[in-house]
């Protein structure tokens, strides 16, 4: 196959390798990666914000290389294999006359450029994404069952990669709803279930935490038009920069002439209008959006073979978003060329002078998954995130990582709450504050639950609460203190009260290891308008109230 490839796109195939190799390379990482580095670090079948292919890929990186690469090196191989993929799904007859087009379509993506080496978990989306449409091109031409197989286990690790791959497998279905009367393909509808099943066990055993919370328990806050929609317009610019109305120009002159050339329309229409209506309800993130440039470098490509003039317009937009593409990618790893502070300046630095003061001893960021993630990366030491109701949950909050730091001396860090001891300033212009705690208690995992419904806000009315300890320790309840908090309609923590609990049994001093109390509390009169949820915090010795409670609805 390679042989057959021309020697243009080879060359500009190395090249691109070899440019993002050097990016991963020279690069500091940018906060998620950080953070799902230290997904890799245990391994597992699901982890809070996503399912495991991103810690996956950064395992496997980690097997050739170290630092920097060492988490991106999987990322710059599945790039190159995408853009393959995608070249051998083109079937014009003069394709070959156009490879440099084909480079400067893809390069000139904003995303799918930055994609080319940072590993998030929409690398992997993309790229199992264009290898599904390149099983499913050859299936609707001539099903067979070893492509029904092969369609269900690249279904299973779109899945694997990011929930949002669902949106790709429904709209191919709903662009070919003949399919389910194809025995084959409910074959490889089986084999991506059986596939996926060890997430979906993971997911069970967990409490479908990572489903509750993107669908439940995200907080959000009120509707304003350049926030939500009028920002969803936006990032439909952004991820094309100035080609972008020769891009939808294009979309819109495409008409489907096969099942697969329909396919991908209702990929690109289909996301586009459901992140459109979601845009009413929530701010859309622009990665959110960013599957749809797969087809679109199909649909594309297609049009300007046959369109000269708007071709060349479009090669001229395209150098000068590959000329800032460049520029900004460059700034990236070196900061005097950088227009601003990026996420990856300076975290070395911040790492290298906080390890310097607290050396071996553990530090625990108070509400900071990405700092606790990045100084673990960089100083090969040991780092936590202790959340608490004010923040919301993350693999930190059911990974049980505190455990390992119970009773132990441990250095806190936090932007929130100055304190006696070292502050440490970050590039962005934040400033954290850390002293030490001699004997470092967590109870973040005390689980508070409330069974019955409580109904509307009434402050006479006696609520049972359960409390349940997972621990291997019995944990004497004059080391905890209570609070409530209010929530509005966008589950934002707007007011956070002490709370005194009434023991059913006064005689109980302890909660003792994996037994559950029972208590008694009544709701307080909140200084809030109309509170849409609460939710109990417990607090262990004097730190602030942990997020133990799920968020119960005032009816």
């Amino acid at each position: 196959m390679l042989f057959k490839l021309p020697k243009l796109f080879l060359y500009l195939l190395v090249l691109i390798f070899c440019i993002n190799l050097l990016q991963a390379h020279f690069t500091e990482l940018i906060f998620d990666e950080a953070y799902y580095w230290y997904y890799a670090q245990n391994m597992s079948w699901g982890y809070f914000d996503h399912p495991p292919m991103v810690a996956w890929l950064i395992k496997l990186s980690s097997i050739f290389f170290s630092g920097e690469l060492g988490v991106r090196f999987m990322s710059c191989i599945l790039s190159s294999i995408t853009y393959l993929l995608l070249w051998l799904m083109i079937d014009h007859k003069e394709k070959n006359n156009y490879v440099a087009l084909f480079f400067a379509i893809v390069f000139s993506m904003t995303l799918l450029n930055a994609y080319g080496f940072f590993t998030l978990p929409d690398t992997a989306l993309l790229f199992f994404t264009t290898l599904f449409l390149k099983i499913y091109k050859n299936f609707v031409s001539k099903p067979t069952w070893p492509l029904a197989v092969g369609l269900g286990i690249i279904m299973a690790a779109m899945m694997y990669s990011k929930y949002h791959a669902v949106l790709v497998v429904v709209f191919v279905l709903l662009s070919n709803f003949q399919l389910v009367k194809n025995r084959l393909a409910w074959l490889a509808v089986l084999v991506a279930l059986f596939c996926y099943s060890p997430h979906l066990l993971w997911l069970y055993e967990h409490d479908f935490v990572s489903i509750r919370y993107h669908l439940f328990d995200r907080p959000n806050q009120a509707y304003r038009f350049w926030k939500f929609t009028g920002g969803y317009f936006i990032n439909l610019i952004a991820i094309f920069g100035f080609t972008f109305p020769i891009v939808y120009y294009a979309l819109l002159k495409t008409k489907y002439t096969d099942k697969f050339s329909k396919a991908l329309l209702y990929i690109i229409y289909g996301v586009l209008i459901f992140f459109f209506i979601s845009s009413f309800s929530k701010r859309i993130q622009t990665q959110w959006i960013i599957i749809i440039s797969i087809p679109l470098v199909l649909i594309i490509f297609k049009y300007l073979i046959n369109t000269k003039k708007i071709r060349i317009w479009f090669l001229r937009l395209s150098v000068v978003n590959i000329i800032l593409i460049l520029f900004l990618r460059i700034g990236l790893a070196y900061e005097p060329l950088a227009p601003i502070v990026f996420e990856t300046h300076g975290n070395k630095e911040w790492v290298n002078r906080l390890h310097y003061e607290v050396w071996d001893i553990p530090v625990v960021f108070e509400n900071s998954y990405r700092n606790a993630a990045m100084y673990q990366f960089y100083s090969n030491g040991t780092a936590i995130s202790l959340n608490n109701i004010l923040y919301r949950e993350n693999q930190y909050s059911i990974d049980g990582s505190a455990l390992k730091l119970q009773h132990k001396k441990i250095f806190y860090a936090s932007k929130y709450r100055p304190r006696p001891g070292f502050a440490f300033p970050r590039r962005d212009g934040s400033l954290y504050y850390g002293g030490y705690i001699e004997n470092f208690e967590s109870y973040r995992l005390l689980e508070c639950i409330i069974e019955n419904d409580v109904g509307p806000l009434d402050l006479d009315k006696k609520i049972g609460l359960k409390i349940y300890n997972p621990y291997q320790e019995d944990i004497p309840l004059s080391k905890l203190k209570f609070g409530l908090a209010y929530l509005n309609d966008f589950k934002q923590v707007i007011e956070l009260k002490s709370i005194s609990l009434s023991l059913v049994d006064s005689t109980i001093l302890t909660l003792k290891s994996n037994d559950t109390v029972n208590f008694t509390f009544k709701l307080l009169k909140p200084n809030m308008n109309d509170p849409k949820y609460f939710k109990i915090g417990i607090s262990e010795n004097d730190l602030p109230y942990g997020n133990n409670s799920k968020n119960i609805k005032l009816r």
